[in-house]
């Protein structure tokens, strides 16, 4: 064994499977690009990365083996093998047990441990670097420098998102005065620094190493703070992208090609997204990765008086529902903290089987998480075919006899097409208000995410149904018979 790990053939071997792996990784990421597909996407991404990990630990063996200041074989293996297994059970422990609803912080927090393990990366490169000569020395200090500043951000601006989306921290904008020439500011003295850190010796440049890793971490707690809660599922995709980079800058540190191909993918997709979303809630993509430059990050509309809501119980709101030709349902986080979308699969596919027209109108930024609501309902068996995106439904709500909105309060709220000095102004909503009669599942009638209130709830044609989401639901379906 040990004779064809050091053989001649090992390095063709490992670049063939890292070369298998990074075409699973893409048809990954193309079966993810559809409901239909996304289970099979999934298994390609598994497939890919258990091939890419066992190569890397066959090199890695090979390398303990014939390399005379690594540790040998029998302790180096062994040690990465207890380390994967001790991961393994936790990230397995985890998946098991996290609620749909925990699903967007903990995607956050999985992105700060891609950040924190590129600063490790980049430490133990610097200090272990070899003099290479010339040019090369130069391009290893700077994929040490981006690697380390790329993943200090990442992990601190993580840790901020998993602390809004878990509310442990203010869903409001941090607005330090004279916030955006602080980032700029960091940004210059992070680029003096690295013209002292290439210009001196391997154990001097271990000071301006650590200074940049001090600013790169204040800054990623900086430009994620000063996000609004209304933004917050395009940050967390901002950050999937920003792990991406960070996974790339250690590939070259390492010299690891797939590692590259891996976080330039996920680097570049989780970008594509953000730019998706931001367009979708007509924000800009500078301003929103930027720490909200152009926004004063004032939070207005919450004291204005709207008059009187109206209350709904749910006998009526089922005798509305079985007198209706056309349905719509505008599901929102609230859905997802019920859990009340196996329930709401049931009242869909009663309403159908009674004649009713039932469709499911998405927001992009619905719930805290990229396609959260899309993944909730295919959990609970929903049909794909009746699962529209915003642009496609609004067109069809002022024929819509009723709409259920269930969990859902900024990405419905007038406020941002009719108020300009909302927050909220300017991004487009699902424009339920515009349908016959509306109904909103609400537990009480407090401000949304984005802390602003919502004049839908005092409309003439809504009534408020308050309570538990998953209870109210399962009543409706009661008096459905």
């Amino acid at each position: 064994m040990t004779e064809f790990l050091t053989s001649e053939r090992l390095p063709g071997l490992v670049q063939a499977a890292y070369i298998i792996a990074a075409v699973l990784f893409i048809a990954a990421l193309a079966g993810l690009s559809k409901h239909e597909t996304a289970k099979r996407g999934n298994v390609f991404g598994m497939i890919g990365m258990g091939l890419a990990l066992v190569a890397t630990l066959v090199l890695a063996a090979s390398n303990a083996e014939v390399l005379p200041d690594q540790r040998s074989l029998a302790v180096t293996l062994p040690l990465v093998l207890v380390t994967m297994l001790v991961g393994g059970l936790i990230g397995a422990w985890r998946a098991r047990t996290v609620e749909m609803t925990g699903m967007p912080e903990l995607v956050a927090m999985l992105h700060s441990f891609v950040g924190i393990a590129a600063v490790l990366v980049g430490y133990n490169s610097h200090l272990e670097a070899h003099d290479i000569g010339g040019s090369l020395d130069a391009i290893h200090d700077v994929e040490v420098y981006l690697g380390v500043f790329i993943g200090a951000v990442t992990f601190t601006g993580s840790v901020v998102a998993w602390a809004k989306l878990s509310a442990r921290m203010s869903s409001r904008p941090l607005a330090l005065p004279g916030r955006h020439l602080l980032n700029l500011a960091i940004l210059v003295a992070s680029a003096v620094l690295l013209g002292w850190f290439m210009s001196v010796d391997s154990d001097v440049a271990l000071v301006p190493l650590v200074l940049m890793t001090a600013l790169a971490l204040f800054l990623g707690f900086h430009l994620v703070a000063a996000i609004g809660g209304g933004d917050m599922p395009v940050v967390v995709s901002m950050l999937n992208s920003y792990s991406g980079w960070a996974a790339a800058a250690a590939g070259f540190m390492l010299s690891n090609d797939l590692l590259i191909i891996t976080g330039s993918l996920v680097g570049s997709s989780g970008a594509i997204l953000s730019y998706i979303m931001c367009k979708a809630m007509n924000r800009s993509f500078v301003s929103v990765i930027a720490g909200g430059f152009g926004s004063d990050g004032a939070v207005s509309g919450e004291a204005r008086d709207y008059g009187e809501h109206r209350e709904v119980f749910a006998e009526e709101a089922a005798e509305l529902l079985v007198d209706a030709k056309s349905v719509v349902i505008t599901p929102g986080y609230g859905m997802a903290v019920a859990q009340a979308q196996y329930p709401v699969a049931e009242l869909t596919a009663k309403l159908r089987a009674k004649g009713v027209d039932v469709r499911f109108g998405i927001h992009p930024v619905a719930g805290r998480l990229p396609g959260h609501m899309n993944v909730l309902l295919a959990e609970a068996k929903v049909p794909y075919d009746i699962v529209l995106e915003m642009d496609e439904i609004n067109g069809d709500l002022a024929n819509t006899d009723v709409v259920l909105v269930i969990g859902a309060n900024d990405t419905v709220n007038p406020a941002a097409v009719e108020e300009p000095g909302s927050p909220i102004s300017g991004m487009p909503v699902i424009e339920v208000w515009h349908a016959r009669e509306v109904i909103v599942f609400k537990r009480s009638m407090a401000t949304g995410y984005a802390g602003v209130q919502n004049p839908l709830f005092f409309k003439d044609n809504t009534r408020m149904l308050f309570g538990d989401a998953k209870e109210r639901v399962e009543d409706i379906v009661r008096h459905l018979g």
